[in-house]
């Protein structure tokens, strides 16, 4: 076998419908548009969201809530997964890279130590932020939260 005469099964392709080449090919005329209309002339385009002339959704539909442009957002690592991360690579430091490294957050994350879990070594832990809860945890174990 060879790559230049591979072909389609027989009966697997249809040859496309030809329009607009005169009246004895059957879709000669109006080139099967019909009569008149938006829809018949060349260059028409529908706008996105169109129904017909009624109402389109997006303006049925009431605008609601906003979206604070002055929110940060924060990648939530929790304190049973530092854990598993020191224990795994027997750690005494976290800093947001070894957390990056770990494929636990994306290169720009900022990172957020949350509570759930319990943290059983003496660590010292850098990150964005804390929560009260988790920098309670680590400081028990009589590590530290450095927020960066």
């Amino acid at each position: 076998m060879k790559l230049n005469k591979l072909k389609p099964a027989k009966g697997a392709t249809k040859s496309p419908k030809r329009i607009g080449r005169g009246q004895g090919s059957g879709y000669g005329g109006t080139s099967t548009r019909g009569h008149k209309g938006a829809k018949s002339r060349s260059g028409y385009s529908r706008k996105i969201g169109f129904e017909g002339g009624q109402m389109p959704l997006q303006r049925r539909v009431p605008k609601f809530g906003f979206k604070n442009i002055n929110r940060v957002e924060y990648k939530g690592i929790n304190l049973d997964v530092i854990q598993a991360l020191v224990e795994k690579r027997k750690l005494s430091e976290v800093t947001p890279e070894i957390i990056r490294e770990n494929g636990l957050a994306a290169k720009k994350d900022l990172i957020k130590i949350l509570g759930r879990g319990e943290l059983k070594s003496n660590v010292v832990v850098k990150a964005n932020a804390f929560s009260a809860t988790a920098k309670a945890a680590i400081e028990a174990q009589g590590g530290t939260a450095e927020v960066i």
